[in-house]
């Protein structure tokens, strides 16, 4: 089943003779439950299109489609909560606020949407995570791989439909890095979510079941793996 749909997508930075165009006429579709691993070098438009899929930057000219819903029909506020319910954000750099626990940083977007906890998630997620015992750690007395987890366990608190990662495992060494694409590889097939995961590394890519290559903003490969 159809999840995902990109239909024409570009986006354009600046103006006149210093225009960036960043993307250009991207078009793909994904399938529920996939792995997709987007690769390409640095500046080829590969964080600005995951950027835009999780509805966190808007699209110059093109539509995103998830579950069918037109992401950029709707306004900032129904934006807000579409990124917080529908999509799961991970960034190399964990983005953790410092003065929350790991606990109250894992259910923040539940807590940001006037929701109860569901302790039973939590629960599971914390020991799948490997986070238990550690519930009231703040992410300074953590190590750069637990707070990696914590930003998984928070891009999956809301059971999203799709998770973006852009470069998880970039801050992180190489053990670390192995058990962190471990721990999304399981929620993808444990709990049949989307991952979509933006990667220098060639060994992580063909983990994947399909690689999209992007260059100068342009999709140059759509090729599937398994």
């Amino acid at each position: 089943m159809e999840i995902l749909k990109v239909e024409h997508l570009s986006k354009v930075y600046g103006t006149g003779e210093n225009q960036i165009h960043a993307l250009d006429d991207v078009s793909f579709s994904v399938e529920s439950g996939q792995f997709i691993a987007i690769i390409g070098p640095s500046g080829s438009g590969k964080s600005t299109l995951l950027h835009i899929l999780g509805g966190v930057d808007r699209p110059s000219a093109g539509k995103v489609f998830l579950n069918g819903q037109d992401v950029f029909a709707q306004n900032e506020n129904q934006l807000a909560i579409f990124r917080r319910r529908q999509v799961g954000l991970i960034y190399q750099f964990y983005n953790l606020i410092p003065v929350l626990n790991v606990t109250e940083n894992m259910t923040l977007p539940v807590l940001l949407d006037g929701r109860a906890v569901n302790r039973a998630r939590l629960d599971e997620l914390l020991d799948t995570l490997g986070l238990k015992g550690r519930e009231q750690h703040l992410p300074s007395q953590l190590s750069g791989g637990q707070q990696q987890r914590v930003s998984i366990g928070r891009a999956l608190m809301n059971a999203p439909a799709v998770v973006l990662a852009d470069e998880p495992t970039g801050n992180l060494d190489s053990k670390n890095s192995q058990e962190i694409m471990a721990l999304l590889r399981q929620s993808n097939r444990k709990y049949g979510q989307t991952l979509i995961v933006i990667t220098h590394d060639e060994n992580i890519a063909l983990q994947a079941n399909r690689i999209l290559a992007i260059e100068d903003g342009r999709m140059v490969r759509d090729e599937v793996i398994r």
